[in-house]
């Protein structure tokens, strides 16, 4: 018999985004991890005005915004950014694989 190495897929790991917004009707996060689509991240707001969403995502490097009444906003606890074929910059997170 010959023992055959099993390869591991990565796991995904749990991301929680956040934005201090407390006096906004709406915030969702938006990204290449979703397809930039509105309707799969809708954000929710604690108690203390903080929305947060958590997504369960494989390790690499993504690119996101927060879409905030209908206005794009960076996330303005992350400096790092790309720009975006539109001109202006996505934020960028880069989720580990340990």
């Amino acid at each position: 018999m010959s023992a055959k190495k099993s390869e591991q897929k990565p796991k995904r790991r749990k991301v929680t985004f956040s934005l201090r917004s407390p006096d906004v009707k709406e915030v969702i996060l938006m990204g290449d991890f979703n397809q930039w689509n509105p309707k799969v991240h809708p954000m929710k707001k604690n108690k203390n005005g903080v929305w947060e969403k958590t997504t369960m995502l494989f390790p690499g490097t993504y690119e996101y915004r927060f879409m905030v009444d209908g206005q794009w906003k960076n996330d303005p606890d992350n400096n790092q950014t790309r720009v975006n074929r539109f001109g202006t910059k996505n934020n960028v997170i880069v989720v580990p694989s340990t």
